[in-house]
């Protein structure tokens, strides 16, 4: 039941029933809308500064992973730059070292990088601007290890021609010399047997008897064979490469032919008294690029430092050679 009021009206001396005209109804109406409206207002930026909405908390959630996730790829990215850095300097402290190749530029590897600064530079910077960096220090790093891996694949390469060289190189004594006394003659100004003058001898004489095997002291290709009329009577040249030859001469009778591929070790004739000589031996030279040069010097393979110094005392003798 609705209830009525009533007010006390002085000037008729009677109690009336209280009317409240439209006017205030509405204006109390209004306030009490505009108060509630404000109420809400002051409740939802509260609610919006304070509390997050279900959407927030997801993309809260989100972010956060993201700072961390940017945060374990700015330190990888420090990590790679750092083995990168390791890898470049073995490769040319190292690497290139060994085959005496020109070090790979700095400038080569990654244009208009500084690795050092670049470094410093992830490290310093916060999430987003490591996000916005990422992509740039990715491609340059890619593009260095680009390089690196060209510079392997030269050094392969380098790797290749270093064992061919190798292979190439005379290392071993053209005859079986285990007891260290079949070096009769040396290198150098020697009494020619025949003519009894101090000429130059541009090799080694092995003594040996006839038959004795002779074996090339490097892998190569046989480019002259049998008897020329040079003095040298049955010999044999090998063109090994690398600017590498050896001479083989007096032999009694040659195994290899022009054009045949030979090993080191293996047998290209045996000793003999041909041509111009005074006695069953071996004439060895060694020649680089042309020039003739002490074979004494190629022994490194089959002689430990002992027997390289005995037979370096043997080949210095100025005795008579035997051709």
């Amino acid at each position: 039941m609705k209830k009525v009021k009533y007010y006390y009206n002085t000037n008729t001396l009677r109690y009336e029933k209280l009317i409240v005209p439209l006017r205030v109804i509405l204006l109390r109406v209004l306030g009490f809308l505009a108060t509630a409206i404000v109420t809400g207002m002051i409740i939802v930026a509260f609610a919006f500064r304070f509390l997050d909405s279900p959407k927030e908390k997801i993309l809260r959630v989100q972010y956060e992973r993201s700072q961390q996730d940017f945060e374990m790829l700015g330190q990888k990215i420090i990590g790679v730059e750092q083995r990168l850095r390791e890898l470049e300097k073995r490769d040319n402290d190292v690497y290139r070292t060994i085959f005496e190749a020109n070090p790979v530029p700095d400038s080569a590897r990654a244009k208009q990088i500084e690795m050092e600064e670049e470094i410093k530079m992830v490290s310093s910077m916060d999430e987003n601007q490591l996000a916005l960096s990422l992509s740039s220090t990715l491609t340059n790093i890619v593009n260095r290890m680009g390089f690196q891996e060209k510079s392997y694949a030269e050094i392969g390469e380098m790797i290749k021609d270093k064992e061919k060289l190798l292979a190439s190189t005379p290392a071993i004594q053209p005859v079986n010399n285990k007891d260290m006394n079949r070096i009769a003659s040396g290198f150098g100004y020697r009494i020619d047997p025949v003519y009894k003058t101090v000429k130059f001898h541009a090799g080694l004489d092995f003594a040996a008897p006839q038959g004795t095997p002779i074996y090339a002291t490097a892998d190569g290709r046989v480019t002259t064979s049998g008897n020329a009329g040079n003095g040298f009577g049955n010999h044999v040249v090998l063109r090994h490469g690398f600017g590498y030859e050896t001479l083989y001469g007096h032999m009694v009778r040659v195994k290899s032919r022009v054009g045949q591929t030979v090993k080191r070790g293996e047998v290209i004739g045996w000793v003999g008294s041909t041509g111009k000589s005074t006695g069953p031996h071996l004439h060895y030279e060694v020649h680089k690029n042309g020039k003739q040069i002490d074979p004494i010097y190629f022994f490194y393979n089959d002689l430990s430092p002992e027997q390289y110094q005995q037979i370096l005392k043997i080949a210095a003798s100025g005795n008579q050679s035997f051709d």
